[in-house]
């Protein structure tokens, strides 16, 4: 195990520091040195006066004269690699203190302020240069590597990027097994040098599945834990600005406490394909005392660019509901029209196949969904399973298994638009590609076109199976770059992006705000494929959605499925409640209300908050939290007075009282308070909740009791 530093060997760094390049956050908590050591690069990260990363090697490894070779890359030798032999011959100083105004957001405006630190080094016997760009914020750290364009440095194929994060000392981490396709597993929770021995019961099946041995996920959340009064610390370790480049994991040294960037190979095992200029993605540090100000940060958006487009005014929230989740439950519906198993498209005439009477997107049944929303203010309805091809659209490396324009006959498009909008409802657009990346380009200014023609301006993708090009993983460079193709595609017609199955959001939003909201983590569908532990939701705010707003599907009313099957023993690991608490809890714009219209109709009162709740805010205030334990927030909806406090809690009951001071003073509020009810249980008893009013003011407070795996949720409107 690593050894706690002696004295002797602070003095030692302390002269070698000398040489040093240091950088300070604006607010001085932070300092950041960088230094070479025999011409290596290395960076080091102290936090108030105490070491938060130690010195941690910087560089990339290449291929030797752009060769590569199936599954092989990493038995090919380096080429000249960009991590050693390196000399400083120049260094550049900037800052930033900017507030801007996200199109869609947590707050009305973020503060962007940061001290940069550029340095550029050569390697005199290759005559090449890079730069490596340190921002400190005062929340944490970001840098990247920049390849100017140069005589010896144009064309480049990255083998592995060798960036470290070594630690000092062992910490607790919240964490997911590293897979080049998916992030849908549930988080474990272990100090980081148990990772290695819990690494391989980490995970189950996925439909595409490529597990990194040892390695895992982005965004980490990690904690030091302390005794007497040590404040702890609290570290986030991510990456920001994902474009043409890799997406990464992080390899695990669990006995010595470091990590080491890990970046998804394309199909022939290479990692990066690079022409100058260029540059990586950021990679943050993100730390701080406190658990509150880690979900507060907004460190990775700030490290994105600003939006390039001129005209965002057609990118709104949307509050949805869908013909989605009777297909997850028993006995309700199915996504495909007939029972045939080999469709050839354009050649399988449906007229003539006979329907097999489950179908869930027919006429009828949607129109039923179109009423439901209109009649509860809901802005849209999502129809999967519209489109022909889904009788054998899955397990079959199949390209042409879509062609995302043409309907199953009992699903009527003009009608059911025209239907939609006469009530005031848009439909959202469902393209699942079964992960025909090459397929769908084919198919996107059609698609787009026709989305357009019937007053679509939402869609949301689906990238379910093993990536076609055959071989590409859905985190590699070339789906990074179709991802953005299919953003930018829909920016043309002015379409916004729900992405499932793709890469994690790396503050992208900033730049491209059309692309609304991701999954990329285990979602409320697999409440149906074997549950989330009660802990998930309270993890991931801090792991998957620092980087961008999550698609999560909350809204569970009937949590036990032998309502529709009596023979089922499957229930979802949640209360009502909770389910109200996660609109609150779990950023996103785009928010769905995922439960039948009947099971909303039995339990009108608790819906209520559903509908009243916002999806846009003007701020924040994270009141309470700990991952893995609870979370406890408050937002006020943008352009309005109301605030929405939420809560969740992990596998324990608990007891909170909400603060309500950061109302604005002098002015009363109608609490509505939704809570779970005495003998709530999410096992035995998850239906039960108590609903009551009360009038507040910037000092009152509020006991809630939150059940095992509970939750509560309390709308604010001011009283005039």
């Amino acid at each position: 195990m690593k050894l706690i530093k002696t004295s002797a060997l602070l003095a030692l760094l302390s002269v070698a520091a000398i040489n040093a390049q240091l950088l300070k956050s604006p607010d001085g908590k932070f300092e950041m040195n960088f230094q070479l050591k025999n011409g290596v690069p290395y960076y080091h990260l102290n936090y108030k006066g105490k070491t938060v990363i130690e010195d941690s090697k910087l560089g990339l490894r290449l291929l030797k004269d752009n060769t590569i070779a199936f599954d092989n890359v990493n038995k090919l030798p380096d080429g000249k690699n960009l991590n050693s032999d390196f000399e400083k011959i120049a260094e550049n100083r900037d800052s930033k203190n900017e507030n801007w105004a996200p199109v869609l957001g947590e707050k009305k405006y973020y503060t962007n302020h940061y001290n940069e630190l550029s340095v550029t080094l050569n390697q005199p016997n290759e005559d090449r240069k890079i730069i490596v760009k340190f921002r400190l914020f005062n929340d944490g750290l970001g840098f990247r590597y920049e390849f100017p364009q140069q005589k010896n440095l144009n064309y480049f194929v990255v083998k592995e990027e060798d960036t470290e994060f070594n630690f000092p000392y062992d910490l607790k981490s919240w964490w997911v097994p590293a897979d080049y396709d998916t992030q849908e597993y549930k988080p474990t929770t272990s100090l980081v040098s148990q990772i290695s021995t819990k690494w391989e019961s980490s995970f189950d099946s996925n439909a595409s599945q490529t597990l990194v041995k040892n390695a895992v996920q982005s965004p980490l959340m990690l904690k030091k834990e302390v005794s007497g009064k040590e404040k702890p610390l609290y570290i986030n370790l991510a990456e920001a600005a994902v474009i043409n480049y890799p997406a990464s994991q992080l390899e695990v040294d669990s006995e010595n406490f470091d990590f080491k960037t890990h970046l998804t190979p394309d199909a022939q095992g290479a990692k990066g394909y690079m022409q100058t200029p260029a540059v990586t993605p950021w990679r943050t540090v993100i730390v701080s005392e406190k658990a509150e100000e880690v979900l507060d940060s907004k460190m990775i958006f700030n490290l994105n660019e600003p939006t390039k487009y001129t005209d965002t005014s057609w990118i709104h929230p949307v509050k949805y509901i869908g013909v989605w989740w009777q297909m997850f439950v028993p006995n309700r519906g199915t996504w495909n029209y007939t029972n045939i198993d080999n469709v050839h498209l354009g050649v399988t005439d449906y007229s003539k196949t006979k329907p097999n009477g489950t179908h869930a997107a027919n006429n009828d049944n949607v129109k039923k969904y179109i009423d439901f929303a209109s009649k509860h203010g809901f802005d849209a309805v999502l129809v999967e399973g519209w489109n022909e091809g889904w009788e054998d659209w899955f397990g079959k490396s199949k390209e042409f298994v879509f062609d995302f324009i043409t309907p199953y006959p009992d699903f009527d498009i003009k009608m059911l638009n025209d239907y939609a909008h006469s009530k005031n409802v848009k439909l959202i657009m469902h393209h699942e590609t079964s992960a025909s990346a090459t397929n769908y380009e084919r198919w996107l200014d059609p698609a787009f076109k026709l989305m357009k023609e019937h007053g679509y301006d939402a869609v949301k993708t689906g990238y379910v199976g093993n990536i076609i090009p055959r071989g590409e993983h859905h985190y590699s460079q070339w789906m990074i770059n179709h991802y953005q193709r299919v953003v930018d595609k829909a920016a043309e017609y002015k379409i916004m992006v729900n992405s499932h199955e793709s890469v994690r959001p790396s503050g992208l939003s900033r730049t491209y705000p059309n692309w609304i909201a991701a999954e990329a983590a285990r979602g409320t569908e697999f409440e149906a494929m074997g549950g989330n532990n009660p802990d998930h939701t309270t993890i991931l705010p801090f792991t998957r959605f620092m980087g961008g707003p999550m698609d999560y599907t909350p809204g569970i009313f009937q949590t036990q499925y032998n309502y529709y099957d009596a023979n089922s023993k499957n229930f979802a690991n949640t209360t009502l409640a909770k389910q109200l608490g996660l609109y609150v809890v779990m950023y996103s714009p785009l928010q769905m209300a995922c439960d039948l219209p009947e099971n909303y109709e039995r339990h009108l009162d608790a819906f209520q908050f559903i509908k009243d709740v916002a999806v846009d805010w003007d701020d924040t205030k994270i009141l309470s939290a700990e991952p893995g334990d609870y979370i406890h927030t408050a937002r006020k909806a943008k352009g309005s007075e109301n605030w929405f406090v939420g809560g969740v809690t992990d596998e324990n009951a608990r007891d909170f009282t909400v603060d309500f001071s950061f109302l604005e003073k002098g002015k009363k509020y109608e609490a509505t308070i939704y809570e779970d009810g005495k003998n709530a249980d999410y096992v035995k008893n998850p239906q039960a909740y108590h609903i009551y009013k009360k009038v507040v003011t910037n000092g009152s407070k509020i006991k809630v009791h939150l059940a095992r795996s509970g939750g509560y949720a309390i709308s604010l409107k001011p009283i005039k």
